[in-house]
């Protein structure tokens, strides 16, 4: 299933990319209960992400990711966006992105 998940995540990146943007790095490692990937492309954009599976073998079971990832956009600027995606929901975090007020 985790190894589906990153596929899917590269391949889109390749669809989404120009076709004269090449990827420069490529890295994955791919485990039982774990996950990591790292990619950048010629046009400056990188992604990275690291995933564990946490509660092993109990009906709460449910996979952790944090990861960042950064493009350049058409107005010159390199936008950063890092997240933890777990039981809590997706939570990204970036310089650009509006916060939400205290609970």
């Amino acid at each position: 299933m985790k190894f589906i998940i990153v596929f899917a995540a590269l391949f889109a990146l390749a669809l989404a990319a120009p076709a004269d943007v090449e990827i420069v790095r490529s890295e994955s490692e791919v485990g039982p209960e774990s996950f990591k990937y790292v990619s950048e492309t010629s046009d400056g954009s990188k992604t990275e992400a690291e995933g564990k599976l946490n509660y092993v073998g109990t009906e709460q079971e449910a996979i952790a990711v944090r990861g960042s990832y950064s493009f350049v956009a058409d107005d010159g600027q390199t936008y950063t966006v890092t997240y933890v995606a777990d039981e809590n929901g997706f939570q990204p975090q970036g310089a650009h992105l509006p916060v939400g007020p205290e609970a």
